[in-house]
């Protein structure tokens, strides 16, 4: 398959990752990544004049540049129908149609949809204002999951340790309105008792491949403690999902999903992110997402062994091969280096130091929150910095990783110390 140019939208840590992936494809001539990054800016091209969500300038830029390929990152362009708008211009894009990223867009119709196609999920209710989501709390024990149903950049989702707990989650997202527009209904359901895994599948709308899980950590402080965030850090391959385990999803979620969207009349073109529990009575569904999750697509691609160019070309044209993910042997870990504060209000432009030493140590270290001033790496998001390393083993990752991690300097830096720690103390490494 001929293909020169590649674009990828977005400005973040995966798309450093996936610019450093496809970089790497003797099909690839050239990259562009709109934002971009100062990271992706040292591999690629930026096209920092056009934002993630400029669907009108992305297409019109793409056109001109004769784009052979657009892989989308972030979730809000999907949702507001960019692969939609590319394909209908003839432009080849790797990317869920508007209607496909409804279930990450909208977690009222993921979970309907999971109703309608039998795909075990924590049994909730829909509601549509604040005197019924209280209502609703009130008929629950604690632990009680509450989640806004739209898009609120990976924070629209509490888990309530209390009654309490769970009615200020209800104040905030319907009264206060913390997450805008996002919290204009709510999902509230129950909690789900288990051990939690990532797992991506590359689908063309008729064929799918899965990646090896990976398992996130999604609070900000050590021993999954604090408030939620975007993701502090990951671990590949997460052993907790062996071959009969995802087998029996596949069987059970993957297969069903897919088949469930095509049977709507929405063949699902991309990228689907499934988050798992994996509880006793074996797995369900957390969440979809409708693109690589982020900070786990920064672990899981120094592992993969297949080209990733031409894995999402052949997808994106209908055409995904039958042949199986080939990894590399090891593990690996990523750690994420947030700002101050995050994930509340934290201040940005403080100067970084230290990742020519962690690159020189081999670790990769993909850009997520970073701006050059007069010539100066600097903070500029609450995620700032994603912390790569790979190894023989996961315990010899980690070292890798959080040595890599001490040469790295900014004010305030936070970051977790436990990365990987569920899988240590089951392996004993």
């Amino acid at each position: 398959m001929s293909m020169k140019k590649i674009l990828v939208v977005g400005s973040g840590g995966r798309e450093h990752a996936l610019a450093w992936s496809l970089r790497q494809s003797p099909m690839v001539n050239e990259i562009f990544v709109a934002p971009g990054n100062p990271g992706t800016g040292a591999i690629a091209t930026n096209w920092e004049d056009v934002s993630a969500n400029d669907i009108d300038g992305l297409l019109a830029r793409a056109i001109e540049a004769k784009i052979d390929l657009t892989v989308v990152g972030p979730e809000s362009p999907l949702v507001e129908g960019l692969a939609d708008r590319f394909r209908a211009a003839g432009l080849s894009v790797f990317g869920a149609s508007a209607r496909g990223a409804r279930l990450e867009g909208s977690k009222v119709f993921a979970k309907e949809f999971m109703a309608r196609h039998r795909i075990p999920t924590a049994s909730f209710a829909v509601c549509e204002d604040a005197a019924a989501a209280h209502r609703e709390v009130d008929r629950h024990t604690a632990p009680i999951v509450l989640k806004a149903d739209g898009l609120a950049a990976g924070k629209g989702v509490t888990v309530a340790m209390s009654r309490e707990e769970a009615h200020r989650a209800v104040e905030d997202a319907m009264e206060r309105r913390i997450f805008g527009a996002a919290g204009g209904r709510l999902v509230v359901e129950e909690y789900m008792a288990g051990e939690e895994a990532s797992l991506f599948v590359i689908s063309d709308g008729e064929r799918h491949l899965p990646f090896v899980a990976a398992q996130d950590h999604k609070r900000i402080f050590d021993g999954d403690r604090g408030p939620n965030t975007g993701g502090m850090g990951a671990y590949a391959p997460a052993s907790i999902i062996d071959r009969l385990l995802l087998a029996r999803i596949n069987e059970e979620i993957v297969a069903p999903t897919l088949a469930g969207m095509a049977g709507e009349g929405h063949p699902y073109v991309g990228l689907l992110y499934i988050g798992l529990m994996i509880s006793p009575s074996g797995p369900r569904v957390v969440e979809y997402n409708c693109r690589f999750g982020d900070p786990e697509v920064q672990t899981l691609l120094p592992l993969l062994n297949n080209d990733l160019a031409e894995l999402l070309s052949t997808a994106a044209a209908g055409q995904l091969a039958n042949v199986p993910l080939r990894w590399k042997s090891g593990s690996a870990v990523t750690v994420v280096m947030a700002s101050p504060g995050y994930p509340g209000g934290y201040d940005t432009g403080f100067p970084i130091t230290g990742i020519d030493k962690a690159e020189r140590e081999g670790a990769l270290v993909f850009h997520a929150g970073t701006a050059l001033r007069d010539g100066q790496l600097v903070t500029a998001g609450g995620r700032v910095l994603n912390v790569t390393a790979a190894g023989p083993t996961l315990g010899l990752a980690i070292e890798k990783a959080y040595r890599a991690v001490g040469h790295i300097h900014f004010k305030g830096a936070q970051y977790r110390r436990d990365i990987g720690h569920r899988a240590l103390g089951s392996a004993g490494e």
